[in-house]
């Protein structure tokens, strides 16, 4: 593949990439006298280190020189194209794997008595970095950029994904190279890397137009932080409850928060998000025996009702009406909680005493 062949096939297929300096005339041809190509297969690695760019691209390892291969693959799944030309990569190759990489068969374990072959000459590779330690996880995107630069070069010379191979699966000297487990890859969760695995997936997307990508998991719930609790004491008492069967009266007196935390407008006691649970203390006066006094909580988006809940009725008692009202709910973002009355008697009532008392808890 020429440079403009490996840009317009890597860009087609979706993969991130950027380009090292040099990386169009970075090879080994020279140095070896060899040409590289015809090329008949995609092999790939792991780097067994970390921000192995610079030894992948000019520095080499000892007794090998760089290029040690034609594309660096790190964390971030951005692709660095390092060279298009003969690389040290491969390796001497077992005759037997290779036949079966050509010829898009199962690959039989690697024997050295089949004979070998330069896989320099005749291999594209890609170093993706990893420890090799069977621990150090490859990031989604890292996977899934993997996947891509694959399917890129084989949907380019028209080959399968039964041209690309591992390291450990071509080598006559012992590599174990790619292992160790995946953050994930489209809906898929954690798993261990695999070549079997590696060419399904780009299988998968070579059934598929260049453009295409897998269906993701759905986004995880945002962690939420929740703090406190705080305490929230709030009392008044002493005030008239006019007979209103037609509207709703609210609470008139500001109330007082202990904390400072809470009510910066009268009835107001709870901004969200915050969940809270906690009790309203009521004792009326003049309440008729048998009327009713309604308690809703009704959340407001700055003076917007946005939502009344089910109201809770105080029924007339002789010697006067007493209840306890339970409040119990989770407020979201922008949203403010007040507590309001609604007299449903033909007669004006007292409010004796209204006491709320709640723990909060503030989310973030």
């Amino acid at each position: 593949m020429t440079p403009d062949q490996w840009r317009t096939a890597l860009k087609a297929e979706g993969v991130k990439f950027t380009e090292y300096s040099g990386w169009t005339t970075r090879g080994r041809d020279a140095a070896t006298g060899k040409a590289y190509g015809p090329v008949h297969g995609v092999l790939n690695h792991h780097t067994a280190g970390t921000d192995s760019l610079r030894a992948v691209a000019v520095d080499g390892a000892p007794a090998l020189p760089a290029p040690l291969a034609h594309t660096y693959l790190p964390k971030s799944g951005v692709a660095v194209l390092v060279s298009c030309h003969r690389a040290n990569h491969a390796g001497l190759a077992a005759q037997n794997s290779y036949d079966a990489i050509v010829a898009e068969k199962p690959i039989p374990k690697p024997s050295k008595a089949s004979g070998t072959v330069d896989g320099n000459d005749c291999l594209y590779g890609i170093e993706t970095e990893n420890l090799g330690d069977g621990k150090d996880t490859y990031t989604r995107a890292q996977y899934d950029t993997w996947v891509r630069w694959n399917a890129a070069i084989c949907r380019h010379h028209g080959w399968g994904a039964g041209s690309c191979a591992g390291h450990l699966e071509t080598s006559v000297e012992g590599k174990i190279d790619p292992r160790g487990p995946v953050e994930g890859y489209g809906k898929r969760g954690p798993f261990q890397f695999s070549m079997a695995q590696l060419r399904a997936d780009v299988a998968e997307r070579l059934a598929h137009p260049a453009s295409w990508s897998p269906d993701q998991a759905s986004t995880p719930p945002k962690e939420v932080t929740v703090t406190g609790p705080h305490y929230v004491n709030l009392g008044i008492a002493g005030f008239d409850l006019a007979s209103n069967s037609l509207g709703e009266v609210e609470f008139t007196t500001e109330w007082t928060d202990e904390t400072g935390d809470h009510a910066d407008r009268s009835a107001v006691w709870v901004k969200g998000p915050a969940r809270f649970t906690g009790s309203l203390s009521l004792r009326f006066e003049k309440l008729p025996v048998g009327d009713v006094v309604q308690v809703r909580m009704t959340e407001y988006d700055g003076d917007k009702v946005v939502q009344d809940h089910p109201p809770h009725e105080v029924i007339g008692t002789p010697g006067g009406s007493y209840a306890v009202v339970p409040l119990v709910k989770r407020l979201g973002a922008g949203r403010s909680m007040r507590v309001r009355l609604l007299n449903q008697s033909a007669a004006g009532i007292e409010v004796a005493s209204a006491v709320l008392t709640a723990l909060v808890w503030k989310e973030s």
